[in-house]
């Protein structure tokens, strides 16, 4: 298939996902009841019912908007060849591909930040300001955003430059090798997330001795659910909003509660989230998870592999040269069909 055929080919799949996306989510805004459903009368309260109606809505319409002005703007860089003009350019400055491919990524990540920001501002300040949902400040804001481009930098950054580097080094036998050392990744984050990552944007603190902790002891042994480690994160800095979640693999596992869960519901609600967690344990939803993931990313990588050295891919895109770099980026665009079918198996 020629680059002119493979270009009509991107834009009818981001033309057709867009509208099917959008449709989709018509489907489920339409759907919205504003009249509290006869099976939670009793059990939720009207008011609380409409909020989460208006609160939904609104979100609906931003996010809309949002991925509306997205759409028009990949597009528009597409069908002008602005990704082939920003490779030509950078090819004049950079000579080595590795370097080539994290820069032209760096700048695209970057520029589509730089962009994103207003809507992320209006989204955290406007929306869940008038809702009663944000806590965050402008200076936790920021200071997030500069640790975000940390992490990016090394994680994302790092990622990508091994991917590269096999990519350039072993050839289209690269997706066993990268597969490998992504479910290892995967597996390192799962076991060590709670204790490198989070305390960066979070503080963690053992629970306090008290009622709660003691309940949760005797619940753990009940179920014969081994845990040591229970701990309150304090979420109430950026939002009013509860949540819980179970991390880590034997003896690394924890079960992190948001300060505003425990703040806001009495013991027995508390030790009904947390069984909820626990479910997740005992039905090996984790490991389930981790392998149904690397199943999915492993295809992925395989596919990529067939396709990714033509160079047909990259003239798509307006560059006077093959770059792995635009090949990526062609290649995110043509398997996203395939990615829809794979959620759903997923779910």
């Amino acid at each position: 298939m020629g680059g002119t055929a493979l270009l009509y080919l991107i834009l009818a799949i981001l033309v057709l996902e867009f509208l099917l996306s959008k449709f989709l989510e018509f489907l489920n805004y339409k759907s919205l009841k504003e009249a509290l459903p006869e099976s939670l009368k009793g059990i939720y309260e009207e008011e609380k019912y409409a909020k989460s109606i208006a609160y939904n809505r609104a979100n609906s319409r931003f996010s809309f908007l949002v991925s509306t002005l997205s759409f028009i703007l990949v597009l528009i860089l597409i069908i002008t060849g602005s990704f082939g003009r920003l490779d030509t350019w950078l090819r004049e400055y950079v000579g080595n591909e590795i370097a080539l491919s994290l820069a032209f990524f760096g700048i695209l990540a970057f520029a589509g930040d730089i962009l994103s920001t207003p809507f992320n501002i209006y989204d955290t300040f406007v929306i869940e300001e008038n809702f009663g949902f944000n806590k965050t400040t402008p200076r936790i804001y920021f200071i997030d955003k500069i640790k975000g481009y940390f992490l990016s930098g090394l994680i994302g950054g790092g990622l990508l430059s091994l991917l590269l580097i096999m990519i350039s080094r072993l050839g289209p036998s690269f997706w066993i090798f990268f597969w490998i050392a992504f479910a290892v990744f995967v597996l390192f984050m799962n076991m060590f997330y709670t204790t490198l990552i989070l305390p960066l944007f979070n503080k963690l603190s053992p629970l306090e001795d008290g009622e709660l902790k003691t309940r949760i002891r005797e619940y753990s042994e009940k179920v014969k659910f081994p845990l040591d480690n229970i701990f309150v994160i304090d979420g109430s800095k950026r939002s009013t909003k509860s949540n819980a979640f179970f991390s880590g693999i034997g003896k690394k596992k924890k079960i992190v509660l948001y300060d505003t869960l425990i703040r806001n519901h009495p013991v027995d609600e508390l030790i009904a989230v947390l069984a909820h967690e626990v479910g997740h344990y005992k039905k090996k939803h984790i490991l389930r998870s981790y392998l149904l993931s690397l199943a999915q990313t492993g295809l992925l990588l395989f596919l990529m592999s067939r396709i990714l050295f033509n160079p047909e891919l990259s003239a798509a895109f307006g560059a006077s040269a093959m770059g792995i770099h635009i090949n990526l980026l062609v290649f995110a665009i043509l398997i996203s069909p395939l990615n829809h079918l794979l959620g759903i198996s997923m779910n």
